[in-house]
């Protein structure tokens, strides 16, 4: 029995440190979940701030940056490229600026910040070969049990 345990030990020894060096974490979400949940939070922000429902686009705000927080966490490479880092690099301008825009409860501020987001994400897709994932402002939503106006 004991030389059971010493053998599972020295394997796990073995396969956590080549785990840990391994370009794509082995727990968590892949970052196809991560842009997934991204996208959704982008839309739901937008149909919030085009509503002036304020409280809301703070709030999809705040998880959008989650959702970059985790992209920046799980994947500071990925396919050899530095997608945490750019995310780093693109995001906080037009991020502090949609802040900014929500807490003006400025709809033209909004509108603007929103749309450099969007460029910002369509940037990181152009850098890392996926520039073929186009997002753009969302023209309908897909949450029908969801009211977007503010319920105040």
């Amino acid at each position: 029995m004991k030389r059971h345990i010493i053998a599972v030990a020295l394997v796990l020894a073995a396969v956590l440190p080549a785990r840990a060096a391994d370009d794509k974490p082995s727990v968590g979400p892949g970052l196809g979940e991560i842009m997934t949940l991204t996208q959704m939070r982008h839309l739901k922000l937008w149909f919030a701030g085009a509503q002036k429902n304020w409280d809301l686009a703070a709030y999809e705000l705040d998880e959008l940056q989650e959702g970059f927080d985790d992209a920046i966490k799980y994947f500071p490479t990925h396919d050899g490229l530095p997608v945490g880092q750019m995310v780093k690099d693109n995001t906080p301008g037009p991020t502090g600026d949609l802040k900014a825009a929500i807490e003006a409860k400025s709809p033209t501020k909004f509108a603007a910040a929103f749309d450099k987001l969007t460029a910002a994400c369509n940037s990181c897709h152009q850098g890392t070969s996926h520039g073929f994932i186009v997002i753009l402002r969302p023209i309908s939503s897909p949450y029908s049990n969801q009211s977007f106006a503010s319920g105040k």
